[in-house]
């Protein structure tokens, strides 16, 4: 009698470009979070939605998509052991992130903000490292940190020049907040995501959010009149930040691999400052384009050097 020991096939070659190119996709989705956050927000001279109310109903808005999602394709419940990942995507995705980003954008501009939440493919990294175990070498670690030390060092340039200084203000610390829910929340989909699918990741993390955002976002409804745009900006980021742009990357993260996909959120901080040019009217500058490249470099280069695929040893066949 023979047999043999079946292994779970990796992602082929094809398949992690795929990753990467959804992963792309969706840093371009979360990027253009940050300018229609500060649209819907307001700022504190000139407050529009609540951060408050942007949290809850823009998880409501895809809570509600999600259900008629799941209804649709008749998904079934996740698995108990499923329902820990969720939670701390809800958590940091849901809940987390979009409140603390939110009462940073009413005291910072949208590529202030973007500069500081760069330091999310780092923090991404290191959560994968932490609840994925998995590894990379100390040499795409060294160009992850290069790349973080660059945005740093522009964020720090950036407030000296527009005359903050050199120092944290508490709406920075509130991003840095932002960041490790992000990245914690990220991980902890794309654990579930080869199972459960990254179209019913994110959305079983929004319908688990209902109990929650719904009579969240009806306890805090605005009592003032409210911009037509600051509506729009909550429905993009209610439809695609919240919804829509984690189908592409969650998928991403489990085609390419965490610790690879995450380092393409590099480029997320220049995008978000590309499109405040038309959306908010702020400005771009020679440092921020030279940074912008020196940061595609890391990130080319922490790709080649990320730990490469491992091959699964062909099967022994032994004969009783």
């Amino acid at each position: 009698m023979s047999h043999s020991t079946a292994l779970p096939a990796l992602p082929s070659h094809r398949e992690q470009t795929l990753g990467l190119w959804l992963g792309l996709i969706g840093v371009v989705v979360f990027a253009l979070t940050l300018p229609m956050t500060r649209l819907a927000t307001g700022t504190a001279d000139a407050p529009q939605l609540s951060p408050w109310f942007v949290t809850w109903a823009r998880a409501a808005l895809a809570g509600g998509l999600s259900a008629i999602y799941l209804m649709a394709t008749r998904s079934p419940l996740p698995a108990p052991v499923h329902r820990k990942p969720l939670a701390l995507s809800l958590l940091g995705n849901a809940i987390g992130y979009p409140l603390l980003l939110g009462w940073a954008l009413r005291h910072v501009t949208a590529s202030h903000a973007a500069v500081i939440t760069a330091l999310l493919p780092l923090a991404t990294a290191a959560a994968a490292a932490w609840l994925l175990h998995q590894r990379a070498r100390l040499g795409f670690w060294l160009f992850a940190g290069l790349g973080s030390l660059l945005v740093a060092a522009y964020s720090v340039l950036r407030a000296h020049q527009l005359g903050h200084g050199f120092g944290l203000a508490w709406a920075d610390l509130l991003l840095v907040g932002a960041v490790i829910a992000a990245a914690l929340g990220y991980v902890a989909g794309a654990k579930v995501t080869p199972v459960l699918g990254a179209e019913r990741v994110i959305s079983w993390v929004c319908v688990m959010a209902l109990p929650l955002t719904v009579p969240g976002a009806l306890l805090t409804w605005p009592d003032q009149p409210i911009n037509t745009s600051a509506w729009w900006a909550l429905l993009y980021v209610g439809v695609f930040s919240m919804w829509a742009g984690f189908f592409a990357w969650f998928r991403g993260l489990a085609l390419g691999g965490a610790l690879r996909v995450s380092q393409l959120q590099l480029l997320q901080p220049f995008v978000s400052i590309l499109a405040a040019l038309p959306l908010l009217g702020e400005s771009l500058d020679a440092m921020t384009l030279g940074f912008a490249l020196a940061v595609v470099a890391t990130v080319f280069m922490g790709r080649r050097m990320a730990a490469p695929p491992i091959t699964h040893p062909k099967s022994n066949k032994e004969t009783s």
